[in-house]
This record gives structure tokens, C-alpha cells and sequence, in this order.
């Protein structure tokens, strides 16, 4: 099944909802500000992306207010952020098993969406 982290404000959040409702692919979707991830399902959803580093929305006003958007951190600490505040991550973040795409990433969404149709 497909998961879709986000939030209903969210422009890209909607988007992918939208793009899996267009191929009949059902979706669970998360509302991070209802339900953070948690540490083993954002380590996982990090592996798959390339780096908890790319989780982050540095452009976000809560990232800006801690400073993160232009100070280094390292991973653990990042990822412990992250865990403890859901608002500074980058949405959306969609997850198929060990697969994961963050941000707005058709092409990203289409090799998901394929998988999961191959699966069914």
C-alpha cells in the first residue's frame, strides 16, 4: 500500500492524492500535524531518499525560526527533530514499502504507482 505523509494544507500533499485517485491506486494518507512519523519509519523513508538531510524543509517558517535553514546538523540530531516536530519536514512524502519519493515528484509517484499495480 501506498502512504502519503502530509498535511491537508498542503499544495503537493493534494497533488500526489490526486495523481494516485487518477490511477486507482488507493492510498493510506498520514496527517503529520495529527501524527509525526515515527523514528524507524522516517530512518527507512531517509534510506530510500538518500539522506535525512533531504527530509528537512529549510524553506519552512518553523525551520527558519530554529535556524535550520542555514545551519549543518548532524544526521541523529536531525533525525530526532524531525521525529519530534513533523512541521519541519519537506512534504510530501510518499512510501511504497522500502520505496519512498519526498516532495512533489511525478516521475517519482509514476515508478511507485507502477509497482504497486505490479504487486496487486
Amino acid at each position: 500500500m501506498i502512504q502519503i505523509f502530509g498535511t491537508s494544507k498542503c499544495k503537493g500533499t493534494r497533488a500526489a492524492e490526486r495523481f494516485f485517485a487518477e490511477r486507482n491506486i488507493k492510498v493510506q494518507r498520514i496527517d503529520l500535524k495529527a501524527k509525526g512519523m515515527a523514528r524507524g519509519e522516517l530512518q527507512s523513508v531517509a534510506k530510500a531518499v538518500g539522506g535525512v538531510a533531504l527530509l528537512l524543509d529549510k524553506e519552512s517558517p518553523r525551520a527558519r525560526d530554529k535556524g535550520l535553514h542555514v545551519l549543518t546538523v548532524d544526521s541523529e540530531r536531525l533525525t530526532a527533530m524531525l521525529v519530534d516536530d513533523s512541521t519541519l519536514l519537506r512534504t510530501p512524502i510518499v512510501r511504497a514499502g522500502s520505496k519512498a519519493a519526498v516532495g512533489v515528484a511525478e516521475s517519482a509517484w509514476l515508478a511507485l504507482a507502477e509497482a504497486e499495480k505490479a504487486g496487486a
